[in-house]
Formats: C-alpha cells, structure tokens, sequence
C-alpha cells in the first residue's frame, strides 16, 4: 500500500488535491517513532483555522498538507502501541502532544512541551507548528498514539452517529472550552460572537451546561438564520444597532453574564460602514463592553503572532488595539490558547452517543469528497452556514 492523496495549499487563495507520500511512522524530522499508527481516514474536515492559512494570512509555506480535524480507522501500529490494533475507530484530537512533558501531564495538551522545536504545542497540518502532515488526506500517521487517540467503543454504534463524532477533534471541544473557561453555567446568559461553526458548537456547548439564553452575532445574516433555526438568540452586526442595544432588547439590560469569541483575529467591524473592513481587535473590545463585572470572556477564537495580511503594521505582527483598561475595571477574566481537546472529547463523545447534544445538526455536517475539497474551501470561506467534512473514501455516505 503506497498510494495517497492530501488537500495541498498551493498559494493565497488555492488548494489543490495532489498525490503525497503514504505515511511513514516517523517524527517530521525523520527519526523513528514507534508509538504510532498510520490512519485510514474516515472523515477530516474543513476548518476556519485552515481558511487563515488559504486565505494567505499566515506564513504557511506552500507544499503544505492541511487538515487538523481528523477521525479514522487504524491500519498500522507502532511496535511501542499496547491499548490500541488494527481496526479501532479513534478520532483524534488535533493537538499533536506527547503525554509525556509537564504540560501534558496536567492535561495542557495544546502546549505541549516536545513535538515542536519552535515552540510549544503542535497540531497537524498547520504552520508553525511542529511541521506534521495533516489529514484532509486518504491515510495520515499519528504519533504518540497511545496518549492521544480516542478510541471509540462501539465501532457500529459510531459510525451511525459520525457526522457527530467527525467534530470531536476540534470544533466541539474547542466550542465547550469556550463555554467552560467563560464561566458558563445553569441559568447563564452567554453571548457568542461569531456563528461560523465554532460559535455554533460553542452556543451548543453552553444550552448543554445549562445556559438560560444563548445569544449569537454576526455580520453574515445567512449564517443568522440558521442560527435561528437551531435555536439560539441573535443579533445582527451588520445593523447600525450596537451590540448592547440588540442585546438590552433581548434581556432587558445590556449586559450577559459571560461571553465567548469565536471570531479571532480576522474579525471585522459592525455596523453597514464598518462591516467590510477589518478591526482585527472589535469583537474583544465589544464583549468587555457587555460583559458584566467580575465576568468571565473565553476565547477560543484565533489570534497569530504574524498577520502579513494585516490592515495596519502593528496588526501583522499580532499587536491589537485592545482596551485592556475596560477590562481591568471590570473585573474581567480572559482565558486564551488552543483547546486542550483531550481535557473534554471523552465526555462530549458520550454526551452525543447517548443523545445530549447534536452537534451535526447545529453546525450543518455537509458531506463531501476528497475531489471536491477546493470547491469545499470556496463555498467555506463565502460565509455559507455549512461544516464541510470530507470523505476520503466513502465511508460516510456508506453509513448513511
């Protein structure tokens, strides 16, 4: 078996699928790693992480392999491998960590100390960080695997509900920290900026902590609606309406009392003027300005040290015009980083076998090929209210 394809980034605004090596179980660097497994792909999806890069906001070399959201079927193990063998359904969390370092033993998987020389935490198919290939592929290689996969219980029982399991690796967990860092609770009401579908996954998160009012906003008015219709509050950016006056004729007062931003660092501004143009530092600002005192903001959304796409100087060097002022007199508590994925996937997975939240549902699992991948990045990155997952090899529409 030597065959293999991947989603290549080719230039700023282009993906390709191309042919790439099969994998070799081997660290980027090439030394042996006998502590992994090479993967049949069941499904790897698309991500508003990988947009950055296509969109060419990053300094993602061209030649790289994206994909960090991957589940799939172990076809080959390490001779270090003692939990898992041929035939398991794992998914796999998109931080590449060791289990081994200070960090991972305190369950900071998403700064692992070890698998990238650059510097801490690794994840696939993304710049900088550590250089492993990712998975929009048809096979891809998994180190560390006993620490890191997720083995799924009931092989048959998964694959009926994988288009809910397929958001395991990234967007559910990522959406749940958001809701847990920012303090959300039974009778909650949160505020979620942004409802692509990590704002989704997070609004989902916080109605199964037990939030009392969900509230999403955005610019995009398609993505609204189907907000809307999956059951959460919004209010529309793109009006001349602020944001606490859509929220004071929800609530009756202009505050919540957590919120969560889902945007990061391409955030735009509000209002019909303000909306087409990037205020890379609005959506932070605009929830110390609702946030309640002593209010708790998570913020999973993403934010990179360079940005040469960036509108103003201090912006590509990842320095923003946050009113940090505001939220040292509220009060406020801020919790950045990457997701800890394996801190919450063992408890989300059970959460969706056993029917407690429907992630698929909320954030709109559209199936597709691994040939229709650059069509798939297009249609993403025009705002459509859709989570692209990808099928290498069919293995989804079959469980259909």
């Amino acid at each position: 078996m030597t065959g293999n394809r991947g989603v290549v980034y080719v230039e700023p605004g282009k993906v390709e699928v191309r042919p790439i090596a099969f994998p070799d179980m081997v660290y980027p660097s090439g030394r042996k790693a006998n502590h992994g497994v090479v993967l049949r792909v069941v499904s790897t999806n698309i991500c508003g992480s990988d947009q950055h890069m296509v969109r060419g906001r990053t300094t993602a070399p061209a030649g790289l392999v994206l994909g960090h959201e991957i589940t799939g079927e172990i076809i080959d193990v390490g001779s270090d491998v003692t939990t898992l063998g041929k035939g398991d359904l794992v998914s796999v969390p998109f931080n590449v960590a060791c289990g081994r370092c200070r960090m991972c033993k305190a369950q900071n998987t998403g700064v692992c100390l070890t698998v990238n020389p650059g510097r801490p935490g690794g994840a696939y198919g993304y710049v900088d960080m550590g250089g492993w290939i990712g998975g929009q592929a048809e096979y891809v290689f998994v180190p560390y695997a006993d620490f890191n996969l997720l083995k799924f219980p009931d092989r048959d029982r998964a694959m009926q509900r994988i288009r809910d399991l397929t958001c395991l690796s990234d967007i559910l967990p990522t959406g749940y920290h958001g809701a847990v860092t920012a303090g959300v609770r039974p009778g909650s009401t949160v505020y979620i900026a942004g409802a692509g579908p990590v704002g989704l996954a997070a609004a989902a998160s916080a109605r199964l902590l037990g939030a009392a009012v969900t509230i999403v906003g955005d610019v995009n008015t398609t993505r609204l609606e189907h907000a809307r219709a999956v059951g959460f509050e919004t209010v529309d950016l793109s009006k001349d309406a602020s944001l606490a006056d859509q929220i004071v004729q929800l609530l009756g007062v202009p505050e919540v009392d957590c919120a969560i931003d889902c945007v990061g660092f391409e955030a735009r501004g509000h209002g019909h003027t303000g909306s087409q143009h990037e205020a890379p530092a609005t959506v932070l600002n605009s929830l110390m300005e609702v946030t309640r005192v002593a209010g708790s903001i998570g913020i999973p959304g993403l934010y990179v040290t360079d940005d040469p796409g960036a509108s103003d100087t201090a912006a590509r060097s990842g320095s923003l015009s946050v009113r940090l002022g505001l939220g040292w007199a509220k009060s406020h508590s801020f919790f950045t980083g990457q997701t800890p994925v394996m801190k919450y996937n063992h408890d989300l997975m059970q959460a969706i076998l056993w029917d407690r939240i429907d992630i698929a549902k909320v954030v709109n699992v559209q199936v597709i090929t691994l040939d229709q991948a650059p069509a798939g990045y297009a249609e993403f990155d025009a705002g459509v209210p859709k989570k692209f997952v990808i099928d290498p090899h069919g293995l989804l529409s079959k469980a259909a």
